[in-house]
C-alpha cells in the first residue's frame, strides 16, 4: 500500500515538475513573440534622442506621443490606409469566397473533368514563370496602375483551395445527399449546407488572406505607379527608405515645434518604428476576431479525418 502511494506521488511530483517546465518554455516563446513589438512601441513613445542612441530597451523614458501626432500628418498616409483597407477587405472576400467554392466543387464526382481542373490548379503551386511574363501578363491586361491589380491575381490560391477541399471532404457525405434528395441543387447545398458547416475553414483562410494582403507591397513596386493607390506597407518601405529625409520633413512641416526640445525632435529610428507600429496594429487587432475558428479550420484542413 506504501509503495503505491509512493508510486503515485512520485509520479504527481514528475508531472508537476513538467508542467512548471512547459509553462517555462511557452513563457519564454511568448516573451520572444512579444518583446519585438513591445520595444517598438516603448521606442515610439520615449525621447526620441534616447531611442536613437539605443538606450531604450525595457522601460519607455521621457514619454511623450509627437511622434504618432506627426507622422499622421505626413502626406498619403490616409490614403494608404484607405488603399490598404479596401484591398484587405476586397481581397479576403474574393478569395475567400473562391477558396470555399472551388474547394466545395472539387468534391463532386459529377463534375466535368473535375481531376483534370483541380490537377491544373495544383500544378500552379510548382511552376512559375516568373516576374518578367507575370509583368508583362498584367500590362497586357491593363493591370498597372490599376486598384484590381491588387484583387484579381490573388483570388485563386491553390494552397486555400487545397485547404477547403479536404476540410469539405470531412463533412459526411450523407448531408448532401439528403438535400439532393429533397431536391436541392448544387448552388442550393453549397450555400445552406457547406457554408454553414466550412465557417472554421473559411475563417483560416481570410486570417491568411488578410495577413497577405494587408503586407502585400511587392505588386505596388512592380505595377503601381500612381501614388494614390500606394497602401500602407509601401509607403512604410519608402520609409524605411528614406527614413532621414522623411523625418526632416515632418520637423520642417511641424513649425509649432520648431522650439521643441531635442527629445521629441523626429529621428529617422522614430520614423521607421512609429510608421511600423502604425502599420501593424490593424492587423493585430484582426485576428482574436477569427482566432477561435482557426485551430480547428487548420487542423481539419491539413489532414483528412
Amino acid at each position: 500500500m506504501n509503495k503505491r502511494i509512493t508510486t503515485k506521488m512520485q509520479h504527481s511530483l514528475g508531472d508537476n515538475v513538467l508542467a512548471v517546465v512547459c509553462y517555462i518554455i511557452f513563457a519564454l516563446c511568448a516573451l520572444v513573440c512579444i518583446y519585438p513589438f513591445y520595444y517598438i512601441f516603448i521606442n515610439t513613445i520615449s525621447a526620441n534622442d534616447l531611442s536613437a542612441k539605443g538606450t531604450i530597451l525595457f522601460w519607455p523614458k521621457g514619454i511623450h506621443i509627437h511622434n504618432y501626432v506627426n507622422a499622421l500628418k505626413i502626406d498619403g498616409l490616409f490614403q494608404a490606409t484607405k488603399i490598404s483597407v479596401l484591398r484587405t477587405v476586397i481581397g479576403t472576400l474574393a478569395t475567400v469566397g473562391a477558396s470555399a467554392y472551388l474547394g466545395f466543387m472539387f468534391t463532386q464526382e459529377n463534375m466535368w473533368h473535375r481531376k483534370l481542373w483541380y490537377r491544373m490548379v495544383v500544378a500552379t503551386m510548382y511552376f512559375n514563370a516568373g516576374i518578367i511574363p507575370w509583368y508583362l501578363t498584367m500590362k497586357n491586361l491593363n493591370l498597372t496602375n490599376n486598384f484590381w491589380a491588387y484583387i484579381l491575381p490573388v483570388i485563386i490560391s491553390p494552397f486555400y483551395i487545397i485547404l477547403t477541399k479536404t476540410f469539405v471532404e470531412s463533412v459526411p457525405k450523407e448531408l448532401q445527399e439528403a438535400a439532393e434528395i429533397d431536391g436541392a441543387g448544387i448552388m442550393k447545398i453549397f450555400f445552406r449546407v457547406m457554408l454553414p458547416i466550412i465557417k472554421p475553414i473559411m475563417a483560416t483562410v481570410a486570417i491568411f488572406s488578410a495577413v497577405n494582403q494587408w503586407n502585400a507591397f511587392q505588386d505596388t513596386l512592380l505595377l503601381v505607379t500612381d501614388n494614390k493607390l500606394y497602401p500602407l506597407q509601401f509607403i512604410l518601405y519608402q520609409y524605411l527608405n528614406q527614413a532621414s529625409s522623411l523625418s526632416s520633413l515632418a520637423n520642417t512641416n511641424n513649425s509649432a515645434s520648431l522650439a521643441a526640445a531635442v527629445a521629441t525632435k523626429q529621428t529617422p529610428t522614430s520614423v521607421r518604428m512609429t510608421v511600423t507600429i502604425i502599420v501593424v496594429i490593424p492587423i493585430i487587432l484582426v485576428y482574436p476576431i477569427f482566432q477561435r475558428y482557426f485551430v480547428k479550420g487548420i487542423m481539419v484542413g491539413a489532414v483528412k479525418g
